[in-house]
């Protein structure tokens, strides 16, 4: 089946501006549809790591939140913890870089919720038996949200050749053990120096793997690799592993993109923010010039289509100078210029276990 994927340039005039353009775009798309009263909706973006501005202004989600409320919804913004250090690792430090860049009550007209918690251990396991996953980590105010509202700037990855709406879901709503076993199928190993012995891995083992004595040890044949080890040491002993070839990564966050939608069905809605096309991921603490002009906003009810329609947008633009794409990729996908690897075996691998289609209507507005 053709989706149906809407589009709005940058370009703005008098009482037509980019905001009114969002509401456009939630009208045509009929995300009205989306929210009943009453609703709990999750509003997924991402804040931001500290030092990095690439990521969507907040002005335009306070025009996101203001539709669910017309529509009786109770909205709320949130993300998820990460997995590497950074200002974004634990709820404390992930709320005050949220607020430091804008995401505060008096600008968005909402709260905002750490969906996994003060450590990252709140999730569930959600069953989706798949080529990679029999169940995923999904942080546990995402799946008990009624609706899910999915903001996504997209831009390149340094792995997954981009970010948009599926990286979104996937990453975004997981827990960081879940990011850590969608990022490496290496074990972990523990650095003695710098273990104290105190346990606390041993506690959140569920595999009975981790012996302690003076330091803790890790039996490789009963490690199941989850990485919850790996998340809650303090001290950084057992370190997070970032080796994966692209192509299983990327598949492995198709599935956790598709446990993240499992119970919203009927109840999600999709906006790629295709502004500041920046070459690496926004969890980077900068972000570089970006490599073709804004193309605008698209919206749809499905994720494949409107991460496909984005790429295409994208790989139709031309190269800014002074970028880092300048000199790499004037034609064909900008991204596989840019990092050397293919993005499509992700869309193709979401078209194949249905959650979407790779083929579109671009319905510009």
């Amino acid at each position: 089946m053709v989706a149906e994927v809407f589009w709005t340039d940058m370009r703005t005039e008098k009482g037509k501006s980019l905001a009114d353009k969002v509401e456009r775009l939630w009208r045509r798309a009929g995300f009205d549809k989306t929210i009943s009263s009453g609703d709990m909706v999750a509003v997924k973006l991402h804040f931001g790591e500290r030092g990095n501005l690439a990521y969507i202004h907040p002005a335009l989600v306070r025009r996101v939140v203001d539709l669910i409320r017309q529509q009786g919804g109770k909205p709320f913004l949130t993300d998820t913890n990460t997995l590497y250090v950074g200002s974004r690792s634990n709820a404390i430090d992930h709320l005050e870089t949220a607020i430091e860049h804008g995401f505060v009550y008096a600008v968005v007209g909402a709260p905002v919720i750490i969906a996994d918690g003060l450590r990252g251990k709140d999730y569930l396991n959600v069953p989706v038996n798949l080529k990679r996953f029999k169940e995923v980590k999904i942080a546990s105010a995402i799946y008990h949200a009624d609706a899910l509202v999915v903001l996504s700037h997209f831009k390149g990855h340094e792995l997954a050749s981009f970010g948009g709406t599926i990286k979104n879901l996937a990453m975004g709503c997981a827990s960081p053990s879940g990011k850590q076993m969608m990022h490496s199928d290496v074990l972990p190993v523990v650095k003695e120096e710098k273990c104290t012995g105190c346990g606390r891995c041993r506690e959140w083992c569920p595999a009975g793997a981790i012996t302690v004595k003076d330091k803790a040890a890790i039996d490789p044949e009963k490690c199941i690799g989850c990485g919850e080890c790996t998340v809650t040491c303090t001290r950084k002993a057992i370190k997070p592993n970032f080796k994966s070839e692209p192509e299983v990564l990327q598949e492995k966050m198709v599935e956790y993109a598709y446990g993240a939608l499992k119970n919203k069905t009927g109840k999600a809605a999709f906006f790629n923010f295709v502004m500041h096309v920046s070459p690496d991921c926004d969890c980077n603490s900068w972000n570089d010039a970006a490599i073709v002009p804004d193309v605008g906003i698209l919206a749809s009810h499905d994720p494949v289509a409107l991460d496909q329609a984005s790429l295409d947008l994208v790989n139709a633009q031309p190269v800014l100078p002074g970028s880092a794409l300048e000199g790499k990729g004037k034609e064909g996908d900008k991204f596989l210029a840019l990092t050397g690897y293919d993005g499509t075996r992700l869309l193709a691998y979401a078209e194949e276990i249905g959650m979407g289609s790779r083929q579109y209507n671009l319905v510009r507005i």
